[in-house]
């Protein structure tokens, strides 16, 4: 039963997080978390694989359908997502461990998420200014905030991707949701090679991984196609209506936990 369910959330929220650039995990983590099967170190991994399985499924759909890609840009950002991610989780294995304690590291990241999705909202609603810092030090330096962010919170990307690329790069919407898809493989492999090389993935129920991944590649199929065809307006209220969504169920979510 909560197989099936799983598969529901997922193919769902993959397929509005390929549209969005936000890759989905945000949406799973917080309502795994209220679902409430699995502990915050379980959730937080199949969430990872989910987003990884969908962003490998949704890139290479974007390249087939003839996306244009600036291959240096996406490389050096991913070298830095690639080392936030390792640094992402070893700041939530230390959390886990020096809290002892999985309540008080889920409302730490929800409290970050949260935080998060108001930038993101606000970003995204009211347009701010937005610069053209167009070298290897600032591509490495987004890299580097995104990986964290997406390894710590266990959302695999996450609102702030592509709303950091819009700021940082002055990107397009639809173009910072491609970049952010990208970014978000890179992020969550060195994740998953963390998990493996430190604590192993025995401590997980890997059936669960037989619903998860069939899921995630029927969301990212779906929302890589949704995505080319839906124009820059109506990928920015799909992203705008999914930043309200989960804003509402992690404040939800918090406020249970604190009561």
């Amino acid at each position: 039963m909560i197989g099936i369910l799983y598969f529901i959330v997922i193919v769902l929220a993959n397929t509005v997080g390929a549209i969005s650039g936000m890759g989905g995990g945000v949406i799973i983590k917080p309502v795994f978390d209220f679902i409430g099967a699995h502990s915050v170190a379980a959730i937080s991994f199949y969430s990872t694989v989910a987003v990884f399985t969908m962003s490998i499924v949704s890139t290479s759909r974007q390249i087939k359908s003839g996306t244009k890609l600036n291959w240096t840009k996406i490389i050096w950002i991913s070298i830095g997502a690639l080392a936030g991610g390792v640094l992402g989780n070893i700041v939530f294995e230390f959390l886990l461990w020096g809290f002892n304690n999985a309540s008080t590291v889920q409302l730490i990241q929800i409290i970050i998420t949260i935080l998060t999705l108001l930038f993101a909202f606000l970003y995204s609603k009211y347009e701010w200014n937005s610069y053209h810092l167009n070298t290897i030090i600032w591509y490495v330096l987004c890299g580097l905030i995104l990986g964290f962010l997406a390894s710590l919170l266990g959302i695999g990307g996450g609102p702030i991707n592509v709303s950091l690329m819009m700021l940082m790069f002055a990107m397009p919407i639809k173009e910072a949701t491609v970049y952010s898809i990208c970014t978000i493989f890179f992020s969550q492999l060195s994740k998953l090679v963390t998990i493996w090389l430190s604590t192993g993935f025995h401590r997980y129920d890997l059936t669960v991984l037989l619903y998860i991944i069939p899921a995630a590649i029927v969301g990212g199929l779906l929302g890589a196609k949704s995505s080319i065809i839906l124009p820059d307006q109506k990928v920015a209220f799909v992203f705008q209506c999914v930043v309200i969504v989960v804003l509402m169920i992690n404040i939800y979510n918090g406020w249970a936990l604190l009561w």
